[in-house]
């Protein structure tokens, strides 16, 4: 009979009086076939496993064993409410710099007060969604029946970690993670106007053709913004930091120490300088000089002769209608470029006066010890003599103290002139502009939990490998989302939303650092155009890592998503509508894939490239998965089926995501699943459909009973559904016979009613 490991049996079944499982035993204990899932690492992060084992017949009539675990993660609620908290910093922070742009003219001064209210009122119902969150309780995930919660809307449905544990008589044990979730959508905005990628065009467009009583900046104008505010206020604490670290060794009189805190200052002051080296910063000084009452600017330009100093004075023509950024003839362009390069000329006479010191110290150490050298040693330490004791800290004082006012002079202007920026993109269109901030935040807050979840179990799986580590600081890691969403009605809303949302994570990065504490639970930094996600380990695991990885380098991810619908809708939609959306989708990702593809081949070592191309052919994998997607072929299942084989080949996480992460996923994965064991494990030929079906059933899925489902939690008679029913046939049809089977079975309800 079967197997069960540190477990109880449910209900045993086996293969007798015509029944199609070969064995199937249930438990709910966690998986021991593996030790490192005993890790407390991994069991802050999963909870709730159900698992199933299975033995299944090998082409050679051997036995394999397969153990299937599907956990929830408490991720789902964890990451969005470390986001929401960084978000409602992020947006006080952004209110209280407009707070601080000084005095504007009537017009702006009108804009951002309607501005500010707006903002206030989005920071107060972020806060009121993060206190929701925090008080919920018990289940670790959130259900499809609430998906239309607004204070839910930030959390994934059904996230889940579906697990296949593979012991093969011939081969070596293998484990095939696949994350499941519900598609990233804001759900309770719901569809009626589109998702993100039509709402976003349109907003864009519309506020290009429309430049009166604004200044049109491009979202890639608006990002940089944003990119340089950051490196503001995370640079100038560190020169400062390291400004008092150079004149602490100056006082300690350590030419050592010295030189290494001025090596620290110099690197943060050029990357300080370059900043400001970008035409935005000077173009967004130009714009707010307009914007003061009466043009003129608080502090007046330092003047190069007196009839310049007469013509600043000017005040300038009234604005008008602007399409572009404005010029203006009496605005010293010049003077930018005086005030951030004093920065550089007070880092220069830093430089200069800590070599003059540490000269002069070492010529003193050679007098002292060079008594063969005679006369000459005497001579320069009479030179010393006069010198001898030296204040360095009296020398840098005030060199430090004029590149602190130099830079906060920068940091002022360049605030106040970026901030301005900002409040054109907020000033136009409101309350639609925070809406579609606001649908943003949620679609990212859903996609980042599957994300975070997916990476820590490929780290976890993956961290005694040592290829795969390599891989991981050296190229990143691949992210391949499986979309089963149809181009119909409102999920071409929600497929718009993922697309968005996943393409959105290319701008998190993840660095692992070792757990001071029990806590290793995940913690992300950083903004909305770039996040940090800290995975903590524990200290034995931490040691066993990659002196990149350990010294805290960034780990990038490079998510790309391909879509085939696959339900009667996408039907409706391939006869009479339009799949334009997925075929644009697929083709695009399949470029990223391609690119991710070229790095790879690149970057890796050639030992290990040999080792790819010997156990597959990734490029003709790839190019299959081209012609596939150029064939544009009715529910061209293959693209999913190509795209998954290319990921586990190299390394990469899994996804699998329909409307709700049910029905459809879970035909999907169970299918994925029994191809695994027929193409890597050697599963009789006669025994494929027999898996299939035996992972499908109703009797060995403990969630096909209401009363085990944990989405109900009801108790109802035990009869069969048929919900399954119809991804199943929409799987094994063709689009033809499937519209002579629904005019079929609408003709036998309605036979059956009347």
């Amino acid at each position: 009979m079967g197997e069960i490991e540190d477990g109880e049996a449910d209900h045993i079944t086996t293969d007798v009086q015509g029944q199609k499982c070969a064995l199937v035993c249930e438990c709910t204990a966690p998986e021991t076939v593996s030790r490192k899932d005993n890790l407390p690492f991994l069991n802050t992060v999963l909870k709730n496993p159900v698992c199933k084992l299975y033995r299944f017949p090998t082409s050679d009539n051997k036995w394999m064993r397969i153990r299937e675990q599907m956990s929830e993660s408490i991720l789902s609620f964890h990451i969005p409410k470390e986001l929401i908290s960084l978000q409602i910093k992020e947006d006080l922070c952004r209110n209280q710099e407009l707070k601080e742009l000084g005095e504007l003219s009537p017009h702006w001064d009108n804009l951002r007060k309607n501005v500010l209210t707006h903002c206030d009122q989005m920071v107060n119902m972020y806060q009121d969604i993060l206190t929701e969150l925090s008080k919920e309780t018990g289940s670790s995930f959130k259900s499809s029946s609430s998906k239309g919660e607004k204070t839910l809307e930030f959390v994934p449905i059904n996230l889940h970690l579906q697990r296949m544990h593979v012991h093969s008589p011939h081969l070596k044990d293998a484990l095939y993670d696949v994350i499941t979730v519900g598609a990233p959508a804001a759900h309770f905005q719901g569809f009626k106007n589109g998702g993100l990628r039509k709402l976003l065009h349109r907003f864009e467009t519309e506020r290009r053709n429309t430049g009166y009583q604004f200044i049109y900046y491009s979202p890639e104008n608006t990002a940089k913004a944003k990119e340089v505010l950051s490196n503001i206020n995370q640079l100038q604490p560190l020169i400062a930091t390291h400004a008092d670290l150079l004149l602490n060794s100056a006082s300690q009189h350590s030419p050592d120490s010295l030189k290494n805190s001025l090596k620290m200052l110099s690197e943060k002051t050029e990357l300080f300088v370059h900043a400001f080296k970008d035409q935005l910063v000077r173009s967004a000084l130009l714009a707010l000089y307009t914007a003061r009452p009466g043009g003129v600017l608080k502090k007046p330009p330092s003047p190069k002769n007196s009839t310049e100093e007469s013509s600043s004075q000017d005040p300038p023509p009234p604005m008008r209608r602007q399409d572009s950024i404005p010029h203006h003839s009496d605005y010293d362009e010049e003077e930018w470029d005086r005030v951030w390069a004093h920065v550089a000329k007070s880092l220069n006479c830093i430089i200069a006066m800590v070599d003059k010191l540490i000269e002069r110290d070492g010529s003193g150490e050679g007098g002292d010890g060079s008594g063969k050298d005679g006369e000459k040693g005497h001579s320069l330490g009479d030179s010393v003599i006069t010198h001898p004791q030296e204040d360095w800290y009296e020398q840098l004082y005030p060199l430090i103290l004029t590149l602190k006012d130099c830079m906060g002079e920068v940091v002022n202007r360049a605030k106040q002139s970026l901030t301005f920026v900002l409040l054109q993109e907020l000033a136009y269109s409101l309350p639609q502009c925070l809406m579609l901030t606001l649908r943003r935040d949620v679609v990212f807050s859903q996609a980042l939990a599957g994300l975070v979840c997916g990476f820590i179990i490929k780290l976890h799986t993956s961290l005694y490998d040592p290829g795969f580590l390599e891989q991981l600081h050296t190229v990143g890691l691949i992210v391949q989302y499986e979309g089963l969403l149809s181009t119909y009605s409102e999920e071409i809303g929600m497929l718009e939303d993922m697309a968005v949302g996943i393409s959105d994570l290319k701008k998190v990065a993840f660095k692992i650092t070792e757990a001071t504490s029990n806590d290793v639970l995940p913690v992300i930094t950083g903004r909305r155009e770039h996040y940090v996600v800290e995975v903590k380990l524990p200290g034995r695991m931490f040691e066993s890592l990659p002196l990149q990885i350990k010294e805290g380098q960034l780990l990038h991810v490079y998510p790309v998503l391909f879509n085939v619908g696959i339900n009667e809708q996408q039907t409706l939609a391939e006869r009479f509508g339009d799949v334009s959306l997925q075929e644009s989708i697929n083709q695009e990702n399949f470029e990223l894939l391609k690119e991710y593809y070229t790095v790879f081949m690149e970057k890796m070592p050639p030992d290990y490239i040999s080792h790819f191309q010997e156990q597959n052919d990734l490029k003709g994998l790839l190019e299959n998965l081209h012609q596939n997607i150029q064939a544009k072929k009715r529910k061209n299942v293959e693209i999913m089926w190509l795209a998954a084989t290319i990921c586990r080949k190299l390394n990469g996480i899994r996804f699998t995501c329909c409307k709700s992460a049910k029905d459809r996923t879970s035909m999907s994965v169970t299918l994925e699943q029994c191809s695994i064991l027929r193409d890597e494990h050697q599963l009789h030929k006669d025994f494929f459909i027999r898996a299939l079906d035996c992972m499908r059933s109703r009797q060995t899925q403990g969630a096909l009973n209401e009363s085990d489902d944990p989405e109900t939690g009801c108790l109802t008679d035990n009869k069969p559904t048929s919900r399954h029913f119809y991804p199943v046939a929409l799987l094994l049809v063709s689009s033809h016979l499937l519209v002579v089977w629904l005019i079929l079975s609408l003709a036998l309800l309605l036979a059956k009613y009347q």
